[in-house]
């Protein structure tokens, strides 16, 4: 019968298992790593050579990064990839995410763009769409929360500030910064983000909420309205 190829088909010291028992996660391979949590191949194939095809499924870009910016209906088209295993993959990518956003929290400093930046870099950075993000802070600048406001073309005709004010009021904010990125990779802010930027900061000194600052995020560059000094009224916008 010709059945999966499984990882007792390897010689044992090939074993993604038995290596990391022995030796430890770290001395695995991207792909024996996805070996291990893929478990088996499909018809005719180790586990080991499925996870490759994983690592080299993006068009964005190979490797583990791939994972996370491709769909689960993507990894579907791979053979052996049934929804079971590709949402356990979308879940993993999510994990990894996860686990180095928690690794700096307690350290940042929502007063430092820089720090601010490098935080949110790996979740904005590989997007195909603009995501403008609202982070609400307290009195001593710690985070309350944060939500997505839009995904699309960030435009300030189609960006409510009412409903954005409404929401920090709502979680007792004392300040908020504006975060978004661009696809293209290069942060430089446009018309459009500037003309949010200054409707915003408006509207906020109106309700007593100071708007700290505005982050665009490109491809590991980032640009600061507050530490380029672009957090006032710009000639010839509203």
């Amino acid at each position: 019968m010709n059945k999966n190829k499984r990882m007792s088909d390897l010689p044992e010291d090939e074993r993604p298992y038995e290596k990391c028992f022995k030796y430890g996660p770290s001395v695995l391979s991207d792909a024996e790593l996805l070996a291990v949590i893929i478990r088996t191949g499909a018809k005719g194939e180790q586990s080991i050579e499925l996870a490759r095809k994983i690592l080299h499924l993006s068009k964005l870009c190979n490797g583990i990064l791939g994972i996370y910016h491709s769909s689960i209906e993507e990894l579907m088209n791979i053979k052996g990839i049934g929804k079971v295993k590709a949402v356990q993959l979308k879940c993993v990518a999510e994990l990894a995410k996860r686990f180095r956003q928690a690794s700096v929290k307690d350290k940042l400093s929502f007063r430092e763009p820089r720090i601010i930046a490098e935080y949110y870099m790996e979740e904005l950075r590989h997007e195909e769409q603009e995501k403008l993000m609202l982070l609400m802070l307290d009195t001593k600048s710690q985070l309350i929360r944060e939500r997505v406001l839009s995904i699309g073309t960030v435009n300030a005709s189609l960006i409510s500030p009412r409903e954005t004010f409404v929401e920090a009021l709502k979680n007792g904010a004392v300040y908020i910064i504006l975060l978004h990125n661009h696809p293209s990779g290069d942060p430089t802010p446009s018309r459009e983000d500037i003309r949010l930027t200054n409707r915003m900061r408006q509207c906020g000194e109106l309700l007593g909420i100071s708007l700290l600052d505005h982050i665009v995020i490109g491809d590991n560059n980032y640009t600061s309205f507050l530490e380029e000094a672009m957090l006032c009224d710009r000639e010839g916008d509203e």
